[in-house]
């Protein structure tokens, strides 16, 4: 018995005096109901006092307990043998014994929980639960095997493993099973011979000078010999294919190459040979920084535009790149090869949606600089609104409510057929509701979602209750097929009735029409009416010449696009289109505003502007240069780690053609430019990293090892596809810090590090870095001796032993422990308390006849013993009167043959007539039964004998009963 709260026993002490007083002035009871009573409450304070002091006894068993732990990881990759062994190892227990299950790769399951039932199958086990097998962390079975048996009060765990733990540490785990009394057996397991080559080592210097000459290095392992060839990429781009021979064991190669563009670089390694089995080993990676001169990424709308940009960029030596915006990379690492990126008059129609992101992210995360130049098809002129790269601009690209612009109508006509179900009418939905949101409460909307028949989604509405119409649109489902003629008549219909000063609509589709009636008669009226209707095409299969011409003939614009995402902004840029008010064309001398240290550029006076697109300055942005308006010319801020510029007229000429021709134009140009550039700390870091498990443990250095505790650093981790991860370090050394950051995929991770935080929620003007996730060590070709050697430590430091693989029968070969198992009887307890407490409850309050029914009860005890007394006598009383009978038949038969020998002779007949008379007298004897004697009874036959009670008598006993109720 075990109390885990002994102190609370001391209740005893006021339960006995309880007790004491209930026995000494409980009035109202007498007799043996209050004896029952004070027993029953004395019964439920114990059971009480035992459920506070957590009274437990114990059960004493004699059985074996063993868990087996499976090791289902890679490197293993013996799931069917494993589950042999179990089950060969299960079928020879006792049927008292226990056994349960385990499966363990980077995390472990329970597979069956300790049970005294066999296996379905004596032959194997299938395992059922899922783990990571892309690690081994035998330490996490250990611990979920020690937890299974200590709850059933004991036992023994088998391990079945190569030892080969790249996580964690069972021998670690090992000191608390031997504390908690649990012995470990483990059964090596050898791991499959599989031909497979594998990148071992892939190195390249870090940090690289503009024109140095290095070397690839890699180290290759095979457990073949054979030919295989060796790819390089950098940045995405094949460099070089190269044919090897390996060697069975570790091969070593190297390949030279000179750093040629300045900027962050990362590079890739496959390896390819015949008959691998696996693959996952199979690549490796690696980067490089190369510091030289700073470098622009120019981004042009309309080649050879960007004459003017790039004269400049030449006459201050910065090294620059014009590419179209759909060269625009789709790795964020690409970015951080650049020191600033102009989009020069870029509608966002052409940029697909991952590569809007990374130069958004570019510019917070990594201070990569933004400049963006106007022009017809900038800013939101070319479809920015509420994209990334408005968030990163000074400027925003609506004109929030400071000028009139004319009453729009605009029927938005979107395909809803089966087809638009893979992604397209989401993105067709988000347009809509993107260009709901650039509208106006003045402006007029209609949505006709179409298929074999127009329905309309909106009813054409004033924009009074936005958010109603908005939750419209999000409820058009894909089905269908496709007619797109009724639904422009309907969308004219309308257009027709509404009172506003332009009116235009929308159509996207990506299919072809059922039906081909005369649109031109259609378009007609529309030119007529003075309507304009824009076509989007998505994908090859639209109409793409019935889609062309439609806007051909209703004076709009054709869009054609592959890449749905783009569509958002198509929708913006053709909202924004249809009030030219956006730009704004006059001639005027820009008014100079927050010029800063800018403020030197015009001191000689300003040229003049021709015209420019309407934009709102943000609230933070520094507006340096102002039209008579107010609109911004020339704005800057600083966003996240970065910096970004917006320059709202031109840089060809058209809009600008005195700047153009300004000797000073260049040189300011550049000074924007460079005001852009990554605003690097003195002190740069060092970053290394290193695989442990699901997270890797980031080491984070200063150059020199200078710095202190107090200094608070803040990384921006961005992976290969662009997840972002914010840590801050901790300092474990002066200069030094430390950091943990779970990971999914290998590859290069990109870091900006800074101090502190900047107002975006990342780091603060800092340095870029990046460090290596390699494949998991669980697919590296290295012996797994030490393995084994591992395991063994593990089975002497509990206890166990080295089992034999072909010997599973031993699993439960140790004798039977006597355990104690603690039994938790508290539910039982009170349960009891509360059925006694109802007991008490009516043996005191209910008014029932207490004594008679004890009296009743006795009596018919009385009774039923006197009936098995008068049961025995009467038996007793058969057997004698039974012999007595026996005897006189024997007597009379005597009497009959002697009397036979006096009397002469006679006849037979005679004979046998005196023979049956005797026999029948004899039967007529037997078949009278003796009654049994009993006592005699007296009873009293006159009535009137006893005295009857008179009413006074009648009068006490209501009033016993009375009090009674009362008690």
């Amino acid at each position: 018995m075990q109390a885990n709260s002994p102190w609370l026993l001391l209740l005893l002490i006021p339960w006995g005096y309880f007790v004491w007083r209930m026995i000494a002035s409980t009035a109202r009871l007498q007799g043996s109901r209050k004896a029952a009573v004070i027993t029953i409450r004395a019964i439920i304070m114990l059971l009480l006092i035992a459920i506070a002091a957590q009274l437990q006894p114990f059960w004493t068993l004699s059985e074996r307990n063993v868990v087996f732990i499976a090791d289902r990881s890679s490197s293993v990759q013996a799931d069917e043998a494993l589950g042999q062994w179990i089950a060969k190892a299960m079928a020879g227990k006792d049927d008292e014994d226990m056994g349960g299950i385990v499966t363990v790769g980077l995390d472990a399951a329970v597979e069956r929980a300790l049970s005294k039932d066999a296996l379905r199958s004596e032959d194997s086990y299938t395992f059922r639960a899922v783990v990571n097998d892309q690690f081994t962390d035998l330490s996490q079975g250990l611990r979920l095997s020690s937890g299974l048996l200590q709850q059933a009060g004991g036992g023994r765990i088998v391990l079945l493993s190569d030892g080969a733990e790249n996580a964690g540490s069972m021998l670690r785990q090992a000191a608390m099973l031997k504390s908690a009394g649990i012995e470990v057996d483990v059964v090596p397991i050898t791991p499959p011979q599989v031909t497979d080559a594998a990148i071992e080592s892939f190195d390249v210097p870090s940090t690289l000078r503009q024109g140095e000459k290095y070397n690839f290095e890699f180290t290759i392992t095979s457990t073949t010999a054979g030919s295989g060839e060796l790819r390089l990429y950098g940045d995405n781009i094949e460099l070089t294919r190269s044919v090897i021979q390996l060697e069975a064991g570790e091969n070593r190669f190297a390949l030279q190459s000179a750093a040629l563009d300045p900027g962050f670089h990362q590079f890739r390694a496959e390896l390819f040979t015949d008959g691998d089995e696996r693959e996952q080993n199979n690549e490796a990676y690696a980067f490089s920084k190369v510091s030289g001169p700073p470098g622009v990424l120019i981004v042009e709308g309309e080649p050879g535009s960007s004459a003017n940009i790039e004269a400049a960029m030449d006459a201050s030596f910065i090294r620059h790149e014009t590419i179209a915006p759909e060269r625009l990379s789709v790795e964020l690492a690409s970015y951080a090869a650049y020191d600033s990126i102009i989009l020069h008059n870029v509608p966002a129609t052409r940029i697909a949606e991952k590569p809007m992101e990374w130069i958004a992210k570019a510019v917070s995360d990594y201070g990569i600089g933004l400049v963006m130049i106007g022009g017809n098809d900038s800013f939101g002129l070319g479809g920015y609104f509420k994209t990334p790269v408005e968030r990163a601009l000074p400027v925003y690209m609506d004109l929030k409510g400071k000028r009139q612009i004319p009453s729009l109508g605009l029927v938005l006509v979107i395909d809803r057929s089966g087809s638009m179900s893979d992604g397209k009418l989401e993105l067709a939905k988000e347009a809509a509701m993107r260009t709901v949101e650039l509208l106006r409460e003045e402006d007029t909307v209609g949505v006709v979602a179409f298929d074999s028949s127009p329905w309309w989604v909106v009813e054409p509405t004033k924009l009074t209750n936005r958010e109603d119409v908005i939750s419209k649109i999000q409820g058009i489902q894909p089905e269908g097929g496709t007619e797109i003629f009724t639904a422009v008549q309907e969308a004219y219909n309308e257009l027709l009735e509404m009172q506003t000063q332009r009116k235009h609509i929308i159509l996207l589709t990506d299919g072809q029409s059922a039906s081909n009636p005369g649109y031109k008669t259609l378009t007609d009226a529309m030119v007529e009416k003075q309507m304009t209707m824009s076509t989007v095409a998505v994908g090859d299969g639209a109409d793409q010449t019935l889609l062309q011409q439609l806007a051909k003939d209703a004076k709009g614009r054709y869009y054609f696009t592959k890449d749905e995402s783009t569509l958002p902004a198509i929708f913006s840029r053709e909202t924004v289109m249809m009030s030219r008010a956006y730009i704004v064309e006059q001639t005027f001398t820009p008014q100079i505003g927050q010029a800063g240290d800018w403020s030197a550029l015009w001191k000689n006076g300003i040229p003049q502007l021709n015209a420019y697109v309407a934009t709102t300055a943000k609230e933070t942005a520094e507006v340096a240069l102002l039209s008579p308006e107010g609109d911004p010319i020339l704005a800057r801020w600083p966003y996240g780690s970065g910096r970004a510029v917006a320059w709202t007229s031109d840089m060809t000429g058209r809009w600008s053609r005195e700047w153009t021709a300004w000797p000073e134009m260049p040189k300011m140009l550049t000074e924007w430019i460079k005001w852009t550039f990554p605003q690097f700390e003195s002190t740069p870091y060092s970053v290394q990293a290193e695989l442990e498990g699901r997270k890797a443990d980031i080491r984070i250095r200063a150059e020199g090892g200078e710095g202190d505790y107090s200094t608070k650093l803040t990384a921006v981790i961005n992976n290969a596809v662009g997840d972002t991860k914010i840590l801050e370090p901790v300092p474990v050394a002066p200069g030094e810090y430390k950091a943990s950051l779970p990971i999914n995929e290998p590859g290069v991770y990109l870091m900006r590090i800074g101090g502190g935080e900047n107002a975006a929620g990342g780091a603060a003007a800092g340095t870029t870095a990046g460090f290596v996730i390699p494949y998991s060590p669980e697919y590296r070709l290295l012996t797994h001796d030490n393995g084994a050697d591992t395991l063994k430590q593990l089975a002497e430091a509990t206890g166990g032993s080295v089992l034999a693989y072909d010997r599973p029968q031993d699993a439960f070969g140790f004798a039977p422990e006597r355990m104690r198992q603690r039994f938790d009887w508290s539910r039982h307890l009170f349960v009891t308390a509360l059925l006694l407490l109802l007991l008490d409850i009516a043996m005191r309050r209910l008014s029932l006849p207490w004594t008679a029914w004890g009296k009743w009860l006795h009596s018919h005890l009385a009774f039923a013993r006197k009936q098995s007394n008068e049961a025995a006598q009467a038996a007793s009383s058969a057997s004698v009167l039974s012999v007595s009978r026996l005897q006189q038949r024997k007597s009379r038969a005597a009497s009959f043959f002697e009397n036979d020998n006096d009397r002469p002779a006679a006849s037979a007949k005679e004979n046998v007539k005196r023979t049956q008379e005797v026999i029948h007298n004899v039967s007529q004897q037997e078949t009278v039964k003796p009654q049994p004697t009993a006592p005699a009874r007296h009873e009293e036959s006159d009535s009137s004998a006893a005295p009857k009670p008179d009413s006074n008598e009648k009068v006490n006993r209501l009033l016993a009963a009375k009090n009674r109720t009362r008690r």
